[in-house]
């Protein structure tokens, strides 16, 4: 009987690249559907977090890079700063669910961000993305210029607050059970094993 994972990111968060590495390691040969599910961190008006802050560098050299390194991620603090809002990702995000490609595109944005220091903010950067996972580059511009996903994405996030009651990515739902966080590749897998 297949899975579901639902996944709640941010494409701004470096532990939801790391879960994605955990949840691929973890679901290895079982029948498990991964679904990514959008919730902004720092929405607007909130103001987004500077790499020249003591705060982030210490997150990364303290908890980031030790975790990366186990699980054999490369990545890198970006130096874009302040770091973007992710409300146009997660537009362009919906445009890619829509054409079966979300998952493919969630990767591609957060590998975008933390293994390119690509500014996932700036739409011709998220129509690169997009083509790269087989949308129309011309297409992505459009709905980005004329806000085509907007009401969804807000829907998205109004759901992740308020139904799902999220606090904090990357929250994984699996058969209605949550873990917040990073998971340990062997507990998750035991966990997905054990529900089979």
């Amino acid at each position: 009987m297949s899975q579901e994972i639902i996944v709640y990111s941010d494409y701004v968060c470096p532990f939801c690249l790391l879960a994605e590495e955990v949840i691929a390691q973890a679901t290895e040969g079982l029948d498990v559907e991964v679904r990514w599910r959008p919730f902004e961190l720092r929405p607007a008006p909130v103001p987004t977090l500077k790499v020249e802050d003591p705060y982030l560098p210490r997150v990364w050299r303290e908890s980031v890079y030790p975790m990366a390194e186990k699980l054999g991620v490369p990545i890198k603090l970006p130096t874009i700063s302040p770091q973007p809002r992710t409300d146009k990702a997660f537009e362009v995000f919906a445009m890619a669910e829509e054409h079966g490609v979300g998952h493919a595109y969630s990767m591609a944005t957060l590998k975008a961000f933390f293994q390119q220091e690509r500014d996932i903010g700036d739409p011709n950067v998220l129509a690169d993305i997009g083509e790269a996972v087989g949308l129309a580059r011309q297409a992505v511009l459009d709905a980005l210029a004329d806000g085509r996903y907007r009401e969804q994405h807000q829907a998205a996030l109004r759901h992740a607050v308020e139904e799902a009651h999220i606090q904090s990515v990357p929250t994984l739902i699996i058969g209605g059970e949550t873990v917040q966080g990073v998971p340990d590749p062997l507990a998750l897998r035991r966990f997905l094993t054990e529900r089979t």
